[in-house]
């Protein structure tokens, strides 16, 4: 678990609590992957929401489960043990910080490369102190990752009338994308007990879109995913063990043009349940130029962002903070984007 004297706790909830203003949200879009409407209801759900709920997804339910076991196992463990893994460089085990820029949640968290020409030092480490039942769940699971993020990828191409049809999948498929793994534990806290009781709840993981093309997120049964809407408000996200949540990246709405929007989101703790989140994020190879697909784009259209690599975004990803709209860096003005149509 997180442990941190009290001292420190009240000074951590006088940072990052916020008023509970939130309400369930129980229209989220659900989209079964084996229906031959798959393709008209990820698009939707990718220009309303951002967001979506996968069900019939193939990936076997004991997959899921023994990664669970496996990662609670690494997570009990004393905090001794688990900072052998750390800090982070990116990868490798953290706990409270999350990056580099004063990012703080109530949450401890591994992050794993899944690319196997690149498998970090960290990575070795953890799998080796953990035994081969680890690094064989997290094997398989990230092998139903991939399948998923592929075949999810390619029935958008299909619902946007895309040619090729691999146009995104294709970007994950390359040996060098730079694609990762992460696990969120974020442990029960008692001590907010009080604090819940005022209708304020101490931040998880803050408020952020992900930089990347898509994630794939499955959590445990216990709540605490939150989503804003286009209206600003947030809305919480009902859990659901055996179904996969899908996020559109803030590189799929360039590649879209604006027309997916890249979905804000969060996660508050509770005070007698931990939860437990497993995020696969597919991002293209760091050489990668990130820009609208001309398949998207209607003729006379022009793009809403400048050109930029995978490497360029990542990199202004990571200086700044979780709730800065990283994207308005790369977004062109509208004085930009009139001249270049004149």
């Amino acid at each position: 678990m997180v442990v941190v004297s009290q001292p420190a706790l009240n000074q951590f909830l006088q940072i990052k609590t916020c008023k509970n203003t939130t309400t369930l949200l129980s229209g989220i879009p659900v989209v079964d992957l084996s229906s031959p409407e798959a393709k008209t209801l990820i698009v939707k759900a990718c220009q309303e929401f951002g967001f979506f709920k996968l069900v019939n997804h193939g990936v076997p339910l004991d997959f899921m489960a023994n990664l669970e076991n496996e990662a609670l196992k690494f997570f009990n463990q004393a905090l001794s043990e688990k900072d052998k893994a750390g800090p982070p460089d990116p990868f490798g085990y953290g706990s409270k910080r999350i990056g580099s820029n004063g990012d703080m949640g109530w949450v401890e968290y591994l992050l794993l490369n899944t690319n196997p020409d690149i498998i970090s030092p960290k990575t070795l480490f953890i799998f080796r102190e953990n035994s081969e039942i680890f690094r064989s769940a997290v094997k398989k699971y990230i092998s139903e990752m991939k399948r998923l993020c592929y075949q999810v990828l390619e029935l958008m191409a299909d619902g946007l009338g895309i040619q090729p049809r691999n146009a995104f999948s294709k970007l994950l498929r390359d040996e060098k994308s730079d694609c990762c793994f992460r696990v969120n534990h974020y442990p029960p806290c008692p001590e907010l007990q009080a604090i819940a009781l005022n209708g304020r709840n101490l931040i998880g993981f803050g408020e952020h879109t992900d930089p990347q093309i898509i994630s794939v997120l499955r959590s445990n049964n216990t709540s605490g995913l939150q989503i804003c809407l286009r209206d600003g408000t947030w809305v919480l996200v009902p859990p659901d063990q055996t179904s996969f949540f899908i996020n559109v990246g803030d590189a799929l709405q360039v590649m879209t043009n604006g027309r997916f929007k890249s979905v804000k989101h969060r996660v508050l703790s509770e005070t007698s349940k931990s939860r437990l989140s497993m995020i696969y994020f597919g991002g293209p190879s760091l050489s990668e130029k990130i820009v609208p697909l001309p398949s998207v784009m209607s003729k006379d259209e022009e793009s809403l962002y400048k050109e930029f690599t995978w490497h360029e975004y990542k990199k202004a990803a990571y200086k700044s903070r979780l709730a800065d709209n990283r994207l308005s860096l790369f977004e062109k003005s509208a004085t930009q984007t009139q001249t270049q149509t004149q």
